[in-house]
Order: structure tokens, then C-alpha cells, then sequence
């Protein structure tokens, strides 16, 4: 019997081990390929665990990539949401994500605070488009230019990787129009 109880133990604990494993993001790859306006290599995992790799995976000819650094850019990032759904409705081959970036952490970490925005962001578009990044984020903001972490960054890239435009914080009409216009002179 006690044999048992603890063959039984141990199988649970492999099992919960591969469910851990299973749903563990691991830390992101950041490669800079090329100078100039292009968007590096990144991978990261998106909050229904799926794994991505930027540019490879971009879904559109034409992707907004939204890059928040803070807990509090959510608000800002909000603020684009509903004129990139339209825009995404509007024009075949464009798609936005959420790119969250966050620096290098325990594997733990990682888990939990992948785990706690699941658990807090419902809506199915959301998880999907929501792919956080955990990678030494000085490498990554030097690849793209950004000089700080205190505003959220958006960038147009092309299927390739190309950075086509961009822009940084919360939606107004004449960053959307700007947008705007740039797609349609190049459909």
C-alpha cells in the first residue's frame, strides 16, 4: 500500500511538473540582424502560450506593433485599440499586436506574471495579440531607437521586418490619420 501511495505521489508531481513546463514561457531571443529601420529578431509568447518569433510570425503585410514597458502604458496602449481594430476591419493584411517588454526574470516570474495577465485579459483577440517579451531590453531599445521607457512606442513593420512608420504614445487623430494615410498610399 505504501508503495503505492508512493508511485501515486510521484506521478502526480511528473505530471505537475509538465504542466508547469507546458505552460513556463521561456525567456525571449533578441537577435539584431540589420542596421536602420528594421525590426529586430524576438520571440516571446503570447497569453494563450502560444510561441512567436518577430518579423518571421507578423500575420500582415502591414503590422502595428504597439511596445508598452510599464504597467500603467496599458491605459495608453487602450487608447489605440479600438482605431487599430478598425483599421483591421477596414484594410486586408493589416493586424496589431501588443508587445509587452519587460526585462529578463526567473522562469517562475515569468510564469506568474504571464499567468496574471491571462487571467486578467478575457477577450480572445487580446490573449492572442498579446506577446510579451522578457529580453535585455537596452539591446532592444537601442535596436529600435527608443530613448526611453517612459511612453509607449508604435511601429508600422513591414512583413520583412521594415519599419514603415512610427510614432509614440496615446492615440490622437493626427498620429491615426498619419497612419492612415500611409497605408492607403501603399495598398
Amino acid at each position: 500500500m505504501l508503495i503505492l501511495r508512493l508511485a501515486l505521489i510521484a506521478g502526480l508531481l511528473v505530471v505537475g511538473a509538465g504542466l508547469a513546463w507546458k505552460i513556463m514561457p521561456s525567456k525571449s531571443k533578441l537577435l539584431v540582424l540589420r542596421d536602420g529601420p528594421h525590426f529586430p529578431v524576438v520571440s516571446g509568447f503570447n497569453l494563450d502560450r502560444q510561441e512567436f518569433e518577430f518579423p518571421r510570425d507578423f500575420g500582415g503585410d502591414y503590422n502595428l506593433v504597439m511596445v508598452p514597458f510599464q504597467r500603467y502604458h496599458q491605459e495608453i496602449v487602450n487608447t489605440w485599440i479600438p482605431f487599430a481594430q478598425e483599421v483591421e476591419a477596414s484594410f486586408p493584411g493589416f493586424i496589431y499586436y501588443e508587445l509587452p517588454t519587460i526585462y529578463e526574470m526567473s522562469a517562475l516570474s515569468r510564469t506568474f506574471l504571464n499567468e496574471g495577465m491571462r487571467a486578467g485579459i478575457p477577450d480572445q483577440t487580446a490573449r492572442e495579440r498579446t506577446i510579451t517579451l522578457y529580453l535585455e531590453k537596452e539591446a532592444f531599445k537601442s535596436a529600435l531607437d527608443i530613448p526611453s521607457e517612459d511612453d509607449i512606442y508604435l511601429f508600422l513593420v513591414s512583413r520583412d521586418g521594415e519599419i514603415v512608420w512610427r510614432t509614440t504614445g496615446a492615440y490622437n487623430s493626427e498620429k491615426a490619420n498619419d497612419l492612415l494615410q500611409f497605408i492607403q498610399d501603399h495598398r
